[in-house]
């Protein structure tokens, strides 16, 4: 009897193996949990990591300058050699043969200030709607070289910034809500409304684009006054920012299951944002930041906004390419790849398919 219980009990009574020990862990919620924490406390360090490496102290690598040939004097001559050597030779000269090609340059956002002889002194145009940080930059740096070579220096700046955004950061803000509000949607949608069809889950996406863009240009324009937005171009605009964060993350909720939110916070907060050009402009930013804003969707809402609002006559289309290739390979992914995504729901009830 006793041999008998013995051998009845001895399976159970054994203590576990660690192999046994972790895989009773890795299927208990506590793994995610730890896992979930060290993603947390990572993630935060890299969050403050990457907006200080970008914007805590911006450094000037490449300002594109025009130069006006026209009559040319010597204290012109050295004021440009004065700049270049203030900024470390970071002047990327254009020269051009009058005011008025300088000028087309600059609205037409092929360089940041234009430099140009006027009788006895020099004359200094910055845009600050193209950033203003560079422009602040430039006068900074402009009046302490001029007063080093007794040269006279008028600053004027052409492109000024509306009254109700004087740092020029309202249309980073409106970006960045754009931004962390799409992809935010896609993870509420997935969470509860997770039944929804892949169709389904792209027209909710797209609805929510819609009013959440139009709810933060009425607000940005209407209720506060800020900025005074070419309405239903900037509507638009935020409406497809937000989309296609949505769908970048549910391509990656396709991809990655569970763990979607890690590439997707990667891509559009660590990365996407500082190299936006919202904050620091481009020309201030490392760069490598300063070449891959431009091809990610925060940049690429941040530079179609500037020129919606600043630069109306003279559109282009890249950051809408930019925008609408991500928003087209996502979905694409999403669309192929929808078996693997975690929503959805059967078309044939539960009791019907097991009924046989």
């Amino acid at each position: 009897m006793t041999a008998a219980g013995s051998g009845g009990h001895g399976a159970h009574g054994r203590p576990p193996t660690r192999r046994e020990k972790w895989e009773a862990y890795k299927k208990s919620p506590y793994f995610p949990a730890m896992v979930l924490v060290l993603i947390v406390s990572a993630a935060a360090g890299l969050f403050a990591g990457s907006y200080t490496y970008a914007m805590a102290n911006p450094t000037p690598h490449r300002i594109p300058t025009a130069v006006v040939e026209g009559p040319r004097t010597p204290y012109a001559a050295r004021f440009v050699g004065g700049m270049d050597k203030a900024l470390d030779a970071s002047l990327d000269l254009h020269r051009y043969p009058s005011a008025a090609q300088a000028r087309a340059a600059l609205d037409e956002q092929k360089v940041f200030v234009i430099l140009r002889s006027a009788g006895d002194g020099v004359v200094m145009q910055v845009a600050s709607a193209s950033g203003a940080t560079v422009a602040q930059l430039l006068e900074k740096t402009g009046a302490k070289v001029a007063d080093s070579l007794g040269v006279r220096l008028t600053v004027e700046d052409v492109k000024p910034l509306q009254r109700g955004d004087p740092r020029g950061l309202a249309l980073f803000y409106i970006s960045l809500a754009a931004v962390i509000m799409g992809f935010l949607g896609a993870i509420q949608l997935s969470v509860h409304a997770r039944a929804l069809l892949p169709l389904e889950r792209i027209l909710f996406t797209v609805a929510y684009a819609l009013l959440g863009g139009f709810a933060i240009a009425a607000v940005v324009d209407w209720g506060l006054g800020a900025v005074d937005l070419p309405f239903v171009q900037s509507w638009l605009i935020l409406a497809f920012t937000m989309f296609t964060s949505g769908m970048v993350f549910t391509m990656f909720n396709t991809l990655m299951g569970r763990w979607a939110m890690i590439p997707t916070w990667g891509v559009m907060v660590l990365l996407g944002n500082p190299s936006s050009g919202g904050a620091v402009s481009w020309p201030l930013l490392p760069s490598l930041l300063g070449h891959i804003g431009r091809w990610l969707p925060p940049g690429a809402s941040v530079n179609a906004q500037h020129t919606a609002v600043y630069y109306q006559g003279h559109q282009y289309v890249f950051p809408y390419l930019v925008l609408g290739a991500w928003a087209l390979v996502s979905c694409t992914v999403f669309w192929v790849w929808r078996h693997r995504h975690p929503g959805g729901r059967d078309r044939t009830p539960e009791h019907a398919a097991a009924a046989p």
